[in-house]
């Protein structure tokens, strides 16, 4: 009789025993920051998801701004429809992350509460992305997993009134809070991986 683990552990495992090069290229897929990725993998073995979303918080925490807008030019904007979901001859606001890789597809999935939003809503959510673009001069970053486009559209425009270190504070919680979703998606996906091909 064999004993199934948790799909994660074997993640982790997998994970732990990447060479640096792969386990970098496989965190690059939950945040964009080159350095948090490089501190993240070297201080593996990890024993468990809390250590390594410990450890994630920690390289985070220690990234000066531009390693943080590092991260955030991997982000779609919020409400962007991928270019083949969208009605001919709707533009989007500028060339983001939109392919089929593993990060464009988690994106797609924690904004999907946006699908199917009103037209008005889209626009909405457009206007206040370029607003939002030019008062702080970066893409817009929500933890949008379980929120509708309504709710996003909210959360943007409450935060347009923001000071600038307001909202870097807010940025940052954000994106902690994207990344630790992440990981665990990244060791499930590594851990069925490694399932079949074992």
């Amino acid at each position: 009789m064999t004993i199934e683990r948790p799909v994660g552990v074997a993640g982790l495992e997998v994970l732990n025993s990447l060479p640096a090069r792969a386990a970098r290229a496989e965190l690059l897929t939950c945040c964009a920051s080159r350095r948090w990725a490089d501190e993240v993998a070297a201080g593996r073995p990890y024993p468990g998801l809390p250590a390594l979303r410990s450890a994630s918080a920690v390289a985070l925490a220690a990234r000066d701004w531009a390693g943080i807008r590092e991260a955030l030019a991997a982000h779609p904007r919020l409400g962007d429809r991928p270019h083949h979901e969208r009605p001919q001859g709707e533009r989007s606001q500028g060339e983001r992350p939109q392919g089929g890789d593993r990060e464009a597809a988690w994106s797609r999935g924690e904004q999907s509460g946006a699908d199917g939003a009103a037209a008005e809503v889209r626009a909405a959510l457009a206007a206040g992305n370029r607003a939002y673009e030019e008062r702080f001069g970066h893409v817009f970053l929500l933890c949008a997993t379980g929120l509708g486009a309504a709710e996003m559209l909210a959360a943007l425009r409450a935060r347009l009134g923001n000071d600038t270190g307001t909202e870097q504070a807010v940025v940052r919680y954000e994106l902690t809070r994207i990344v630790d979703l992440r990981l665990a998606k990244l060791l499930d996906v590594i851990g069925e991986a490694n399932g079949r091909n074992a």
